[in-house]
């Protein structure tokens, strides 16, 4: 993030360039319309004219601890006491987009992971949304008008 120039902005495609980013990769991701919109109030504010977020010379970018700290601020002051760091948004970016039914090969790719073994770890950590998942049987066999997920077992003779 802290790396980001103007130019590395696509306003069109709603898309931002990541340069070095974790692992020091490079990488293409999505930027969300709201994001954008903070942004270009930011940018009309602060005025940047390379770095999108510029140390206090302009001529470089923030550092990650910069970011680390100003992220711990804003953390206190929202009054949010669960521990979170700049990369636990990055953990709850990939887990929400796969409790909203993205594809684990397309995280891989916005994350920039080499290996989908890497993306696969939010699998253990999506759970939220199993519940609801019908397996393909039930959706072909008549159903007895018991709710299989409500724990009625009676018929069991558990």
């Amino acid at each position: 993030m802290v790396r980001i120039k103007l130019h590395d902005l696509d306003n069109e495609r709603f898309l931002v360039h990541i340069r070095q980013g974790k692992g020091r990769k490079d990488r293409v991701t999505v930027l969300s319309r709201s994001a954008y919109e903070m942004i270009c109030l930011y940018m009309e504010k602060e005025r940047p004219y390379d770095w999108l977020f510029p140390d206090a010379d302009r001529d470089r970018h923030l550092t990650e601890r910069s970011i680390q700290r100003i992220f711990e601020r804003a953390r206190e002051t929202a009054g949010i006491l669960k521990p979170a760091t700049v990369h636990t948004l990055r953990h709850s970016f990939a887990t929400h987009l796969l409790e909203g039914g993205t594809d684990l090969r397309y995280i891989q790719e916005l994350l920039g992971h080499e290996s989908i073994k890497t993306t696969q770890i939010y699998t253990h950590v999506s759970t939220k949304d199993a519940r609801r998942v019908m397996s393909p049987l039930d959706r072909i066999l008549p159903s007895s008008g018991k709710d299989a997920h409500s724990g009625d077992s009676s018929k069991y003779g558990r």
